[in-house]
């Protein structure tokens, strides 16, 4: 059992997102390789990806970089591809890459604003997904997608933010119904607002509930332990409840 108390010794597991530190592709990354898992990682900045593995590598983690951009169906493959070329299998994907990138009104929001939050939330995660299904089949395997808060409490004025990640909650569980027969499990994760870099830096400290990466990480590695047994979950993780948002 690592410190972390998950053990993945043995386990690949793809993450994507991971191009920034201080940001969760980045710690859930870490937190799996900690565990014993070798990691995959993945991001549309390949500089960054290429900085992120060589500190994994300093702290003993075995990782291997994959950079594009996840919206193209030939990069999602060749994440998979480098994960079966260097370490024969893959057991879990993490498909964290998205975020929050149209904030305002409805009314004021620009048609290619819509279709980048849709893409980079769950065109990513959906062609990911795709292309691993028979990697993790093989290994009887697990996705963990990320949702948000916001499919259980749509927030304003972030109306494609959180119709996107309620897509991705849907995709989820629709692809756990799917994937029963080929005993892929199909699970996400809904957090709240994070401490991450960026957050802190737009939000302050004063005021603010912050969802703690270490509870982020727990959350997806208990989805994904292989002890588990739960799919088409939408696991919320918020620092105050749902509703009261």
């Amino acid at each position: 059992m690592s410190a972390t108390g998950f053990d993945f010794g043995g386990k690949v597991v793809l993450v994507t997102g991971v191009g920034r530190a201080g940001q969760i592709g980045n710690a859930v990354a870490l937190a799996f390789g900690r565990a014993g898992a070798k990691i995959v990682a993945c991001d549309r900045n390949a500089v960054g990806v290429a900085e992120r593995v060589r500190e994994f590598a300093a702290q003993g983690v075995d990782a291997r970089p994959c950079a594009g951009d996840l919206t193209e169906p030939d990069i999602a493959s060749l994440a998979v591809e480098v994960a079966l070329k260097h370490f024969g299998r893959l057991d879990v994907v993490v498909n964290v890459a998205g975020g929050l990138t149209t904030f305002g009104p409805i009314s004021e929001t620009a048609a290619q604003a819509i279709d980048r939050e849709m893409a980079i939330n769950l065109k990513t995660a959906v062609l990911v997904s795709q292309a691993a299904i028979g990697a993790l089949s093989a290994t009887r395997g697990c996705i963990v997608n990320f949702s948000s808060i916001a499919y259980f409490s749509p927030q304003s004025p972030m109306a494609v933010y959180s119709a996107a990640k309620a897509a991705v909650a849907g995709f989820t569980r629709s692809l756990a119904l799917e994937l029963q027969g080929s005993n892929v499990r199909v699970n996400a994760v809904a957090p709240a607002m994070v401490r991450t870099v960026d957050n802190v830096a737009a939000v302050g400290e004063v005021g603010a509930h912050y969802v703690e990466m270490q509870e982020i990480t727990d959350g997806v590695m208990s989805l994904a332990g292989p002890d588990a047994t739960m799919t088409g979950q939408i696991l919320p993780i918020s620092p105050v409840p749902a509703g009261s948002l």
